[in-house]
């Protein structure tokens, strides 16, 4: 049977982390110019940007997954569909239980990235590899694709990690800034959050995108070093920055028609779901 395919951003992040664009400026961002039904505000070590967005996200047109990008003591991991902060510094396997308890799905993000902390690489600068038994059986999906690395390598790797494994795929634009937004994408069955979730337990789901390349990487590294450097008057400027995404922002029904012509939907034939029960 044909059913159309969404698309979700599984890996975003905020002004609450190191992001360079508030709760409010992604979502008017994603409704104005992507075709995304769902992304996930997952910051480093906070929900507080994602529990925001959650609460605004109706007037945008879409739905918002609680997520976290935790820095647990073998490398990040994302955790969705949460209830709770999870705190830092954690071993692994503490982290990832800690999350299942709350009902939240855990992630693999960016695996076998270089100079970033990935839980399946070890060293300074990733180049180690990590004893695989230690963290594939504690995570639910991998992130296959993740817009953010150097090398779309990193990517083939994991996502022919994922296939022998029989491990979900996902996919995420790890955007830190407003024009790599759904660069990095998740196909998946269905409209909405809940029905991401099941098609994610399930195997059903699907990662595709392209890489934040060069100029897109040097204008995140630059936004982000300013706003490091100048906080204070980032603050100051964030609130006349809101103002102006509520000025630009039109009704979700107009700008769906604004963007008829993005293209069909895009369509799968999916199997019923025998993988794994709702947990």
């Amino acid at each position: 049977m044909e059913i159309v395919l969404s698309k979700a951003d599984l890996h975003v992040h905020t002004t609450a982390s190191d992001g360079t664009a508030s709760a409010r400026e992604v979502l008017a961002h994603v409704a104005r110019h992507t075709d995304l039904r769902v992304i996930a505000i997952t910051d480093h070590d906070t929900i507080a940007g994602a529990r925001e967005a959650q609460r605004i996200a109706d007037a945008y047109g879409m739905e918002v997954i609680i997520g976290e990008e935790v820095s647990t003591r073998e490398g990040h991991l994302l955790a969705l569909f949460l209830e709770e902060e999870l705190p830092p510094g954690r071993p692994l396997s503490e982290t990832a239980v800690a999350a299942r308890a709350q009902g939240a799905l855990v992630v693999a993000p960016h695996p076998f990235g270089y100079l970033v902390r990935s839980i399946g690489r070890t060293g300074a600068f990733g180049l180690g590899v990590r004893v695989e038994r230690s963290w594939v059986g504690l995570v639910d999906a991998v992130e296959t694709w993740n817009a953010g690395l150097w090398s779309a390598r990193t990517n083939a790797r994991a996502a022919r990690f994922a296939a022998a494994r029989g491990l979900p795929a996902v996919g995420g634009s790890d955007s830190h800034h407003l024009r790599t937004l759904g660069l990095g994408y998740t196909l998946f069955p269905g409209r909405t959050a809940a029905e991401l979730r099941q098609a994610l337990l399930c195997g059903q789901t699907y990662a595709a995108g392209t890489l934040w390349g060069l100029r897109r990487s040097a204008e995140a590294g630059a936004l982000i070093a300013w706003r490091s450097l100048s906080r204070g008057q980032a603050a100051a400027e964030q609130v006349g920055a809101t103002a102006r995404a509520d000025e630009r922002w039109q009704p979700a029904a107009t700008v769906a028609e604004e963007h008829s012509d993005r293209g069909k939907p895009v369509t799968a034939a999916i199997e019923p779901c025998s993988r794994i029960g709702a947990r």
